[in-house]
């Protein structure tokens, strides 16, 4: 019987393939507001990060959001997608 395949993707702050399940989902909605997706099933564009605060913090440095969603991202919206990556790593 045929193995059925694991989707991986790729996080945007280390640049690591990683199972998708491993991964949180920002998501850019088509009303233009971003969140994230912890259930990975909203509907609009998607791009994977690590679980952590500090592939965030990388993927923040470098504007990979931004580039990914070809958006500006607000401060605030970084901060409070940070403070929520940081409640759901000490789980």
């Amino acid at each position: 019987m045929k193995q059925k395949k694991k989707p991986l993707r790729m996080c945007l702050g280390c640049r690591e393939m990683k199972l998708k399940k491993q991964l949180i989902r920002v998501v850019k909605n088509q009303d233009g507001e971003i969140s994230l997706d912890a259930t990975g099933k909203k509907s609009g564009r998607g791009a994977y990060i690590c679980n952590n605060v500090t592939c965030f913090q990388k993927a923040r440095k470098n504007k990979q959001l931004e580039r990914a969603f070809s958006n500006r991202i607000e401060d605030a919206l970084y901060d409070e997608m940070e403070k929520a990556l940081g409640t759901s790593d000490e789980e």
